[in-house]
């Protein structure tokens, strides 16, 4: 697989999160050596395992999508297949219109096949707009479109201000008017650009799936937290002879002969090929010398920031709904976007400690300042105050967490096809190097695992690796209830 014609070329991986550890397990597979650099103090990326009031949580995304191979498959790799669990309950709920509501069925990421499967979330209004998509004449998407403006124009904006926007939006921590069908709900692109009525195109894709008779969980977690994966990744890679050094910023990337320089502080390796697998702007950083031109691109990536609010409460002075928890529309104007009743969803977490319950919410979308500029007292209260209103819930907690994502979460804005297909025509120039992450293909685990695999497919001399790669359906950083 090697640059070089052999199997025991040096490869260096920069950056441990998820999809670098993945990159790293691959390449072992392949008979490579493997070294890997982290700037930070952990691996794991946006997986942060951790506890409160003695039980275990995760502090950062909290499921994996069960329906792709990539993400359970590796867990059971690495040992983790007896401790992988479907969630206790797939029932969640939408806060709007003054009220939690069941979570419609019968609907791709929002979009309905039929008018009924929103009724009770939509207002009368809003499911006759529905209707009318059968009358209206096609809407063109071209090369790309925006769901929310798409949906919008078919089914009226009610369906995406109720249920798209909270859906979709939070995957991202975007808008929905902003984001692009094809690269974020492909199998809805295709559907618009196939038929004239979108409803039609969402009953094609629904019988499509009944005949490929998908069954089991749609998401699964990690007794313990899918915080564990990245750890028991790395001591897999460790076990077999790969290296993981933290605390290792690498401060230039450069072409030699034969390979590539790596200057890390110090330390300087010479690799006979590198997968990146950092986020954009410190992509950009490191490939401004050798392709400025995959630097200008990856620069323009946008992110967005938000967090994540932990509460642990006594089981006896916190009941809550039943279900998993609720999704919140944004033009309702609360301030959380979401929340996750993480003890009613996955057991371990009722087990550990049957006398606490914890619970979830997350706040932040792109373009928004003011609410993550608030300390973290203050973003415990307006989580508190949201909650109440939602559930009832008014306890004291005995414990809270807040764990802010920075940037944490990239922006697939109309065109997004496009730049990844530039970036990665430019990173193609440069033999031995390769591209992985979630700003590419896909922010959910298994998306991120398989850009990883295409990347090192890609060195092994695959043209195919990447043109396979398939953007899915994708689960939310803050593992709301929409997962």
């Amino acid at each position: 697989m090697s640059a070089r014609g052999t199997s025991t070329q040096h490869v260096v991986v920069i950056g441990a999160g998820i999809a670098g550890l993945a990159a790293a397990h691959r390449l072992l597979d392949r008979g490579a050596r493997v070294s890997v650099l982290e700037s930070s103090d952990r691996v794991g990326g946006k997986l942060l395992p951790g506890e409160i009031a003695g039980v275990r949580v995760d502090l950062g995304a909290e499921s994996l999508l069960a329906r792709r191979p990539e993400a359970v498959g590796l867990a059971r790799d690495v040992g983790l297949g007896e401790r992988l669990q479907p969630p206790s309950t797939a029932t969640a709920s939408i806060w709007t219109r003054g009220a939690l509501r069941p979570m419609p069925k019968g609907h791709v990421m929002g979009v309905p096949g039929t008018a009924t499967a929103l009724a009770g979330v939509l207002s009368d209004e809003g499911l006759a707009r529905i209707e009318r998509d059968a009358e209206l004449p096609r809407t063109e998407v071209g090369d790309d479109v925006a769901v929310g403006e798409y949906v919008a124009a078919r089914l009226g904006r009610e369906v995406v201000d109720r249920l798209v926007e909270p859906l979709l939006g939070g995957v991202y921590a975007g808008d929905a008017y902003r984001i692009s069908m094809r690269s974020a709900v492909p199998q809805l692109f295709q559907a618009a650009r196939t038929h004239t009525s979108l409803t039609e195109g969402v009953r094609e894709i629904q019988a499509k799936a009944a005949a490929n008779q998908q069954t089991g969980p749609v998401f699964m977690g990690i007794e313990g937290g899918i915080g564990s994966l990245p750890l028991a990744v790395a001591r897999a890679v460790r076990s077999r002879g790969g290296e993981i050094t933290t605390n290792a910023p690498v401060t230039e990337l450069r072409r030699e002969p034969g390979g590539w320089r790596v200057t890390a502080g110090e330390r300087v390796l010479h690799a006979d090929a590198v997968v990146l697998a950092v986020p954009a702007p410190a992509a950009a950083r490191l490939l401004a010398t050798e392709s400025p031109q995959a630097a200008a691109e990856l620069t323009g990536i946008e992110y967005a920031s938000m967090a994540l609010i932990t509460l642990a409460y006594r089981r006896a002075e916190a009941g809550l709904p039943d279900g998993s928890g609720f999704l919140v529309p944004p033009v309702d104007g609360r301030t959380i976007k979401a929340s996750t009743f993480a003890s009613n969803k996955w057991g371990w977490i009722a087990e550990e400690d049957p006398d606490v319950v914890v619970v979830r919410t997350s706040v932040g979308r792109y373009g928004e300042t003011e609410i993550l500029g608030r300390d973290d007292t203050g973003l415990v209260e307006v989580s508190r105050r949201d909650l109440k209103e939602a559930t009832g819930l008014d306890a004291t907690p005995l414990r809270t967490q807040v764990t802010r994502w920075v940037d944490g979460l990239p922006q697939y804005p109309v065109g997004h096809h496009a730049r990844v297909a530039r970036i990665r025509e430019h990173v193609a120039k440069l033999p031995g190097l390769a591209v992985c992450g979630a700003q590419y293909d896909g922010v959910g685990v298994p998306a991120c695992i398989a850009s990883a695999y295409a990347a090192v497919d890609q060195l092994g001399g695959d043209p195919r690796a990447v043109q396979e790669l398939t953007a899915h359906p994708v689960q939310s950083l803050h593992g709301g209830a929409g997962e």
